[in-house]
C-alpha cells in the first residue's frame, strides 16, 4: 500500500507542480505525518522534492524533473478509454484528436492490458439525450469551445424564453446535460447558464478574460441544477397513491421531487398510501404533474390544488362525454 501510496504523490507532483502536505493527505486519505514521513523517503530515494515556505509554499519537484510512470493498472486502462467516448468529442470537432490519443496510449500500455482495454470501445457506447429526446447540434457550439480552450472572450446573440439578447461574455465551460449542451459564462460579474442552441450568432474575441482562480465548473453546475429545481419546485401537496399510483410516481415525478418525498409508512384501507411532495410553482404547473398519474392519485392538500385537479378533470370528462366527430369516408 505505501508503495501505491508514494507512485500517487510523485504522479500527483509532476501533475499539479505544488501541492501542500495536507492536500496530499486528503488525497491519499492518510494523516499529515504520514505524509511527512513519505516525502523523506522520496528524497532518500533520490527524487529531487523540495518544499516552498510560507503562504504560497507545498512540496514540489525540481523544475524539469520528470519521470515516465507507465504502470497502468487494467481499470484505470478501461477508464481512460471509457473517457474517450465518440459522441461528445464529435461534437466539440475533437473526434481525430481523441482516436489518435487513444492509438498512443494503446502503444504504451503493457501488451497483456491491451486487449482489455480496447474492448471497452466495443462494449460501452454513451447516449446522452433522454428517452424519445434528440440530441442538439447547436451551430455555434465548436466556436464557443475553441474560445473555452483559449480563454478568449465572445459576444453572443442568445434567445431567452423572454426576448433575445446580446451579451459580452467570458466563457468558463461547457456542460453536456440530458443531450443539450450549456456553457457557464460569466457576464457583469456574476457566473450565468446559456443553452447553447439558443445562441443565434457569435463571434470569438482577440480578447482574453482573467478566468476566476476559485471557479469550480462541476461544483457550479451542481448548486446551479440544485437551485433550479428548488426554484420549480417550491411548494408541497398532500397526495393519497394506490399500489399502482407508486409505481407510476417512481417512473414518472421528477427526480428531485423522488428524493424529497415523505411516504407515510402504514397503508389505508383502500391498501393507499399518502405522500408528501413538492410541486409546482403555479396550481396550474403542479396540477399537470400530478394528472400525469391517472386515477391512482388524489390531491387532499392544498384545497386550490385539489380544487383545480378536480375542474380540471370535470372539463376532460365533459369533453369527451360529447359524441365523437363523424368521420367523413373517402372515395376510392
Amino acid at each position: 500500500m505505501r508503495a501505491s501510496r508514494l507512485l500517487s504523490i510523485l504522479i500527483t507532483l509532476q501533475a499539479r507542480g505544488r501541492i501542500t502536505a495536507p492536500e496530499l493527505a486528503e488525497a491519499c486519505e492518510v494523516s499529515v505525518r504520514t505524509i511527512y514521513r513519505d516525502i523523506d523517503a522520496l528524497a532518500a530515494a533520490g527524487v529531487p522534492v523540495y518544499a516552498d515556505r510560507g503562504a504560497e509554499g507545498g512540496y514540489r519537484l525540481l523544475d524539469g524533473y520528470r519521470v515516465r510512470l507507465n504502470g497502468f493498472s487494467q481499470c484505470e486502462a478501461e477508464a481512460l478509454f471509457m473517457a474517450g467516448l465518440p459522441g461528445p468529442a464529435a461534437a466539440l470537432g475533437l473526434q481525430p484528436a481523441m482516436a489518435a490519443a487513444q492509438t498512443k496510449l494503446m502503444a504504451a500500455l503493457p501488451a497483456n492490458l491491451r486487449p482489455n482495454a480496447n474492448r471497452v470501445r466495443q462494449l460501452f457506447h454513451l447516449d446522452a439525450p433522454g428517452w424519445f429526446g434528440e440530441a442538439e447540434e447547436p451551430k455555434h457550439l465548436r466556436a464557443i469551445a475553441g474560445a473555452v480552450l483559449r480563454e478568449n472572450l465572445i459576444e453572443i446573440r442568445y434567445q431567452s424564453w423572454k426576448a433575445e439578447k446580446r451579451r459580452r461574455v467570458a466563457p468558463l465551460g461547457l456542460v453536456l446535460k440530458g443531450g443539450s449542451w450549456y456553457l457557464a459564462g460569466l457576464v457583469d460579474g456574476s457566473v450565468r447558464s446559456y443553452r447553447v442552441a439558443r445562441v443565434l450568432d457569435c463571434a470569438a474575441l482577440d480578447e482574453a478574460f482573467a478566468r476566476p482562480a476559485d471557479f469550480d465548473l462541476a461544483g457550479y453546475w451542481r448548486a446551479s441544477t440544485e437551485r433550479l429545481e428548488a426554484e420549480l419546485h417550491p411548494n408541497h401537496a398532500t397526495v393519497r397513491l394506490s399500489p399502482l399510483g407508486l409505481k407510476l410516481f417512481e417512473v414518472l415525478a421528477h427526480p428531485y421531487v423522488r428524493a424529497r418525498m415523505q411516504l407515510a409508512e402504514t397503508t389505508d384501507a383502500d391498501g393507499w398510501r399518502t405522500v408528501t411532495m413538492p410541486v409546482g410553482k403555479t396550481v396550474w404547473h403542479a396540477a399537470t404533474e400530478l394528472l400525469r398519474l391517472g386515477t391512482e392519485a388524489e390531491v387532499l392538500e392544498p384545497r386550490e390544488l385539489r380544487e383545480k385537479m378536480a375542474e380540471m378533470t370535470a372539463a376532460m370528462a365533459e369533453r369527451y362525454a360529447e359524441a365523437p366527430p363523424r368521420q367523413v369516408a373517402r372515395r376510392a
